[in-house]
């Protein structure tokens, strides 16, 4: 067998094993749950034959997003700046995804690990819209009010991003506690996915590719805005009823009553 069928090999054996490494899609929206998961499988695939570390794969994840991040405070918005920005931000959200999909490939998931993916994606998450902010006042003629939206698109993301990863630490040490059995419950819904699709960190990297119309590009991500903005209010009650549950179900007062 050649090197060329002996790396073939190894790369469908890899994504062959995939399924297995996979978290669970509940709750994700469609493109990163059908577009960025199978590319991150892919990419994790490769990774794993090139014998890199998931850490390795989060710094090149990083390096592209964070290229792509300053590419939008520092040049004049074109069109072909547009396209590689968004295929910066696009080639390292689906490194994000390989990393933790290579880790669970390679039986050597961290705490450390997972504390390096999180501390960057909440830093892209702040600077992303602070980007847009500084290219607006720069470069945008546009009325001064449009500069609140990336403001308040950095708050909305960023308390949700948080509130996010909270949901899912305190599920897990109420488990830890319990020793309840994660919920199996019914498959992902195709239909909230796409319903939801507006949240999704991909849909928002596709959005640069308006960059070159300066009008176009506040439409769209205004409306991005818009829509998490109201999501974020719809769920934060829910999240917060989910979480009083828990407390109901290990018996804990609840605070303030």
């Amino acid at each position: 067998m050649t090197t060329t069928d002996m790396s073939n090999s190894g790369f469908a054996a890899a994504l062959r094993r995939l399924p297995s490494a996979q978290k669970s899609a509940k709750g994700a929206p469609a493109y990163s749950r059908f577009v960025n998961r199978k590319a991150g499988g892919y990419l994790a695939a490769a990774a794993f034959l090139l014998k890199a570390t998931p850490n390795q794969v989060t710094a090149v994840s990083a390096a592209c997003t964070f290229g792509g991040i300053i590419a939008i405070s520092t040049a004049a918005p074109s069109w072909p700046l547009g396209i590689a920005v968004s295929l910066a931000l696009l080639v390292g959200y689906a490194l994000d995804s390989a990393d933790g999909q290579l880790a669970r490939l390679r039986g050597t998931s961290s705490i450390a690990g997972e504390w390096l993916d999180h501390v960057i994606d909440s830093a892209k998450i702040a600077t992303l819209h602070l980007a847009v902010l500084i290219c607006a006042f720069r470069f945008f003629d546009l009325p001064s009010g449009f500069l609140l939206v990336p403001l308040g698109y950095a708050a909305v993301e960023t308390v949700m991003f948080f509130a996010m990863i909270l949901n899912d630490q305190l599920r897990r040490a109420h488990r830890a506690v319990s020793g309840a059995l994660p919920p199996t419950g019914r498959p992902p819904s195709t239909l909230r996915s796409v319903l939801v699709l507006p949240t999704d960190y991909g849909v928002l990297c596709l959005a640069f590719l308006l960059l070159g119309s300066p009008v176009a590009f506040s439409v769209g991500y205004g409306a991005l805005f818009l829509f998490n903005a109201a999501f974020l209010v719809a769920a934060l009650p829910k999240w917060f009823g989910d979480m009083a549950g828990l407390d109901r179900a290990a018996g804990a007062p609840e605070r303030g009553r």
